[in-house]
C-alpha cells in the first residue's frame, strides 16, 4: 500500500489535501469559535472548515441584518440615540434573526467540542493521508508558509491571506463579499475623496450600514489565515517527521529520555 495515498480505509483522517485546499482537524478552543459566531454568524463554522453551514449562516446574517436594520440601530446606539435605534428596528425580521443567531453560537461550540474528540481519536489511529494533489486547474501540497505574510495580505484585502495558504473556497467567498461590501458602502469612493482632502464629502458619501460589516470580515480574514498557516506548518512538520522516521531511521535506533540507547 502506498502510505501517502488516501485509500479511504481510515475511520478518521487528520487531514485531506485537495486542489481546493488543505482541510485538517486539530484542537481548537470552543469559546473562541463560539465568539467568532457571535461576532458574525457563519465565521465560527468557516474556521472549522464547515463550509456549507458557514455560507448559509453568513448569507442569512447579511440578508436579515440589512432588512431588520440591525447595523443602523447599532450606529444610533453608539451615538446615544436609543429612541431612534428602537424605532428603526424591523421586528418582523428581528424576531427571525435572534434564534438563528443563537443557533450559530451554540452549534459552532458543540461542533468544536465534537471535532476535538475526533481529533484525539484520529491522532491515536495515525492513518496516512495524501500530501500532494494535482489537477487540471490547480496544484496543492503540504509545505510551510510564513504566518506573518498571511496576516499582511489579509490586511491589504481580506481573502488574499487565504489564497496565500491555498484555502481557495474560503478565499473566493471572502473576496466576493469584500467587493460587494466595498461597493455598497462606497468605502473606496470615500478613501479617494479623503486623499483629495475632501473630508466632509468623504464622510457624507459613506453608507454606514454596509461599512459596519468590515471590522468583522477583516478580523476573520486575519485570524483565519494566521491560524491555518500555523496549523498547516505543524501538520507539514509532523508528516515530514513521520516519513523520515519510517523510511530513513534505522529500526534499531531508539530514544529514551532524549538519549540514544543501543
Amino acid at each position: 500500500m502506498n502510505n501517502y495515498t488516501n485509500d479511504n480505509t481510515a475511520r478518521r483522517l487528520r487531514a485531506h489535501v485537495s486542489i481546493l485546499g488543505t482541510t485538517q482537524i486539530h484542537l481548537r478552543n470552543p469559546y473562541i469559535i463560539a465568539w467568532w459566531s457571535a461576532a458574525f454568524p457563519g465565521f465560527g463554522h468557516l474556521l472549522l472548515s464547515k463550509y456549507l453551514r458557514g455560507f448559509v449562516l453568513f448569507i442569512w446574517e447579511v440578508v436579515v441584518n440589512v432588512n431588520a436594520n440591525v447595523n443602523l440601530a447599532m450606529i444610533y446606539s453608539f451615538q446615544g440615540e436609543i429612541d431612534k435605534a428602537k424605532d428603526i428596528l424591523d421586528t418582523r425580521w428581528l424576531l427571525i434573526y435572534i434564534p438563528v443567531y443563537l443557533f450559530a453560537i451554540w452549534d459552532s461550540y458543540r461542533t468544536t467540542v465534537d471535532m476535538n474528540k475526533v481529533y484525539i481519536l484520529a491522532e491515536h489511529e495515525e492513518h496516512p493521508f495524501n500530501t500532494f494533489s494535482i489537477g487540471a486547474l490547480e496544484i496543492n501540497y503540504l509545505d510551510k508558509r510564513n504566518p506573518l505574510m498571511a496576516i499582511i495580505w489579509s490586511l491589504f484585502v481580506p481573502g488574499l491571506g487565504q489564497l496565500y495558504i491555498h484555502r481557495i473556497v474560503t478565499a473566493f467567498f471572502v473576496i466576493v463579499w469584500v467587493v460587494l461590501f466595498s461597493y455598497l458602502s462606497h468605502g473606496l469612493e470615500a478613501i479617494s475623496l479623503l486623499f483629495l482632502g475632501e473630508i466632509q464629502e468623504a464622510t457624507s458619501v459613506l453608507n454606514e450600514e454596509w461599512l459596519l460589516f468590515f471590522p468583522s470580515i477583516f478580523g476573520f480574514a486575519v485570524f483565519d489565515s494566521y491560524m491555518n498557516t500555523v496549523e498547516n506548518n505543524k501538520l507539514c512538520e509532523r508528516e515530514q517527521r513521520k516519513y523520515l522516521k519510517e523510511n530513513y531511521q534505522s529500526p534499531t535506533f531508539n530514544l529514551l529520555n532524549e538519549h540514544k540507547v543501543k
